[in-house]
């Protein structure tokens, strides 16, 4: 019974840590909800783009457009899985950063020319502690895109026996022994 307790007090925790911005909200309600946003764009037309960021830390890029009238019309995660897919070979750095935000952490490789930024997104139902959205570049352009999983030392998702996986070995079974 206590765990069915425990479970009802994170849910509700959870909706009050994250509250959600509808459709026709006005601009004062998104910001008592989200804060200030980490960026505005202005529309064409009239109206606002609002971002918000989470990297390097979240798995959210959250965009709320403002109509012209101030109320919100359409609300998106830009790392959900279908805007993620939009990432194609040829876009630019600035058309990656435009729909994904921020990202997390960038690595460049001499041997391959490559340039790799990647993202934290949900993890639900993934395998490892962590999933990367990698987007590689060459010369400033998309060559391609790819996931990344972090896997947490042997043992460590179910104690003493558990499933684990070395440092980028590939997937393993650990048994701890003790503490």
């Amino acid at each position: 019974m206590s765990r069915l307790w425990l479970g009802a007090v994170v849910l509700i925790a959870g909706c009050a840590l994250f509250p959600t911005v509808q459709p026709g909200d006005d601009a004062r309600a998104v910001k008592d909800a989200k804060g200030a946003p980490t960026r505005i764009v202005a529309q064409p037309g009239g109206g606002e783009l609002w971002q918000y960021a989470t990297q390097p830390f979240g798995i959210t890029f959250i965009n709320v457009l403002f109509d012209a009238h101030g109320r919100v019309s359409t609300v998106w995660d830009g790392l959900s899985d279908a805007r993620r897919a939009q990432i194609a070979p040829g876009m630019t750095m600035a058309q990656v950063t435009e729909r994904l935000g921020p990202h997390r952490s960038a690595e460049t490789y001499a041997l391959s020319g490559e340039a790799v930024w990647d993202w934290n997104v949900s993890n639900v139902g993934g395998p490892g502690t962590a999933t990367y959205f990698n987007v590689h570049f060459r010369q400033g352009v998309v060559v391609r895109t790819s996931t990344s999983y972090e896997y947490p030392p042997d043992g460590a998702l179910f104690g003493p026996i558990g499933f684990g996986a070395g440092h980028g070995s590939g997937l393993g079974i650990g048994i701890r022994l003790g503490r």
